[in-house]
């Protein structure tokens, strides 16, 4: 097993002497400053060689060097995150760190390795012996692991521990893991495995419990930008705070990505001449900043000539159409940020061009208009993925913000129907036919269609109908009391027990026919299962305290709760679509069609609040008397 990074080729050589710029640890090497040394790409010049090089892991290093200083080391990590943020480098320090030696030759595990010894140097030049690397991406076999599992069999030949790193080890087949599985709970106390992976979720449950997980963090935009300006001074490169701030965000938390994007800069200047921006920009294929912001002016102010003028000049230039829909979506993004938090805009790593422009258009550009802009923008995106003509359907979406960014909002079009058409506060007139012990009692209620759905517009709307002058508040759910007074708190008290099942069948397909403290009369639908009366007596005797008789009648009994609660439903849709407003926000838009109507009064039945008369309950150690058994004097009632 070889590493990756082409071990044994002269690349693989390591560097000679250290990169002293401050900064910068003891750990960062310089290659050799020979004519003939083939040249090093900056990913592999500049690769961390100590837990201090690794920029934006704090909380990882920290946990490891507590680990290394109390001497227990796991034995397998399983480290993860996207790519180019330092796993695989993270795996070789942890190698080096367990078999460094010291410069003496007497040292033992250690968190700063020495960078000298025998096994840090053979580490180093990716030669040790028991350090051994696995690229399970091409290696994904059950032979491969038994190769692994094999070789922990023997004692290291060289170093104190055998290292066993495998990258990308999601790759592995379900085969391989199983076979990984043994070995890796209980290894032998001179092996240490180490994965790394960008694609946690694909690894088994059973193979991360036993591993030590890390998760390593994208490095921050500006660590990024201060390790780039170092570099770049090291090596003698000129370019602007402003492309070196372009070269971090489009590596976008990545050292490696970074680093590559320097690299192919550093190639577009001269010794004399500075790397500006707009040579990183078109390198990049993306829009000048300035321009992503003039084209943002220019959607948002209904100028689709200036908007499509601006996106021709940007293809002109190379850029992609779908870069630059992405810059401004990022850029709406920012504004959105900068209206939600004033204080960003005095934050140190805020640029100029946010810092100004940004802030004015976050005090010009309204909150539910930026929403907008960003839901049409995600779709728009989408769309330029799949079209067959990326410019063209790039314009199309610029020419859509365009046209959208006069239009009033719904509150707006409501608050405009209202002012014009009916007076703000006109209530809800109730129909003359509706049964009056059906519907809630007079000013109780907040009666609104919440939703109303455009058949051309698309998209939906919420509509909130002008409250009555006498609003009372929507009732709180509170639990039951302990003794039910009426059939409605009997089916809540179910409910509240969490027996799904007997409350699905007690609201959909049980008739109360009467009530009384502790004797019920219902009937059940036919085929309702489960039936209902023996679990409904062990509820109500375990809640109560009391004993409770269920009888069954063949009466017809009242409607069941859910019925009731559709029939008001039902009266109070006739009310909303009948109400003022209703009717003309459907003149205006003649293909809506109006959703569900909410009353907010209502309870979870769908019912007004009760009113409940006050019930003698029997005690608690009262027995019940049978019907045979009761006095018949006339004087006496027990109803």
């Amino acid at each position: 097993m070889t590493d990756k990074a082409d071990a044994g080729s002269p690349q693989a050589e390591p560097p000679d002497s250290l990169l002293e710029q401050p900064g910068f640890s003891d750990g960062f090497l310089e290659p050799v400053s020979s004519p003939a040394a083939p040249y090093r790409v900056l990913a592999r010049k500049y690769r961390p060689a100590t837990f201090d090089d690794l920029i934006g892991q704090d909380a990882m290093v920290r946990t490891l060097r507590n680990a290394f200083r109390l001497g227990r080391v796991a034995h397998a990590f399983m480290l993860t995150g996207v790519r180019g943020v330092g796993k695989t480098t993270t795996a070789r320090i942890i190698a080096r760190a367990l078999n460094c030696t010291g410069p003496d030759g007497q040292g033992g595990p250690t968190a700063d390795p020495c960078g000298v010894c025998a096994n840090c140097v053979a580490i180093l030049k990716d030669r040790h012996p028991d350090v051994l690397e696995m690229d399970a991406a091409s290696r994904t076999g059950v032979d491969d692991v038994r190769e692994i599992i094999e070789a922990t069999r023997f004692r290291p030949m060289q170093g104190r521990m055998k290292v066993f790193i495998i990258d990308e080890v999601h790759m592995l087949s379900r085969n391989a893991f199983n076979a990984l599985l043994k070995t890796l709970e209980e290894p032998p106390a001179q092996v240490t495995f180490i994965f790394a992976t960008t694609e946690l979720r694909k690894v088994p449950v059973t193979v991360l419990s036993r591993c030590q997980r890390f998760d390593l963090r994208r490095v921050a935009q500006s660590d990024l930008v201060a390790l780039f300006q170092r570099i770049a001074e090291k090596e003698a490169l000129r370019l602007s705070s402003d492309a070196l701030a372009l070269i971090a965000r489009a590596a976008d938390g990545s050292v490696r990505d970074g680093l590559s994007l320097l690299d192919q800069a550093a190639t577009r200047g001269t010794a004399e001449d500075e790397v500006s921006a707009a040579v990183v920009t078109d390198m990049l294929g993306l829009a000048d900043r300035q321009v992503v912001f003039d084209l943002l002016e220019a959607v948002m102010t209904g100028k689709p000539d200036t908007a499509l003028a601006l996106a021709d000049a940007a293809h002109a230039r190379g850029a992609d159409p779908g870069l630059v829909l992405n810059d401004i979506l990022d850029l709406i993004h920012t504004v959105s940020r900068l209206r939600a938090v004033p204080g960003l805009r005095d934050a140190a790593d805020m640029p100029e061009a946010e810092r100004v422009r940004g802030a004015a258009l976050a005090d010009s550009l309204p909150v539910p208009v930026l929403m907008r802009a960003w839901q049409m923008l995600v779709k728009g995106i989408q769309e330029v993925e799949q079209a067959p003509d990326r410019r063209a359907a790039a314009d199309m979406v610029l020419i859509r913000l365009c046209y959208v960014a006069d239009l009033p909002s719904p509150g707006e079009v409501i608050k405009q129907l209202s002012a014009g058409g009916m007076p703000p506060q006109a209530p809800v007139e109730r129909r003359q036919d509706a049964p009056s012990e059906s519907m809630p009692p007079s000013g109780s209620s907040r009666v609104m269609p919440q939703v109303v759905s455009g058949g051309q517009g698309g998209g939906a709307t919420a509509l909130r109908l002008p409250e009555p002058d006498t609003v009372q508040s929507a009732p709180q759910a509170e639990a039951v009391s302990a003794q039910p007074r009426s059939w409605r708190e009997v089916v809540a008290l179910v409910r509240q027990e969490r027996q799904a099942s007997l409350h699905g069948v007690l609201r959909h397909a049980v008739h109360l026919v009467s009530f009384a403290p502790g004797h019920i009369v219902i009937r059940i639908k036919e085929g309702a299962t489960p039936h209902p009366v023996k679990p409904l007596q062990t509820v109500l005797q375990a809640v109560t305290g009391m004993s409770w008789r269920i009888t069954l009648s063949q009466e017809e009994g009242e409607p069941t709760l859910d019925e009731q609660g559709a029939e008001i439903i039902q009266f109070q849709r006739q009310d909303v679509q009948a109400h003022p407003l209703v009717q003309a926000i459907l003149k205006v838009f003649p293909e809506a069609e109006l959703g569900d109507v909410k009353d907010h009064a209502l309870d979870e039945y769908g019912l007004p609040p009760e009113e409940i008369p006050d019930l003698i309950f029997a005690p608690v150690d009262a027995e019940l008397t049978d019907e045979d058994e009761r006095p018949t004097d006339p004087g006496l009632s027990f109803d």
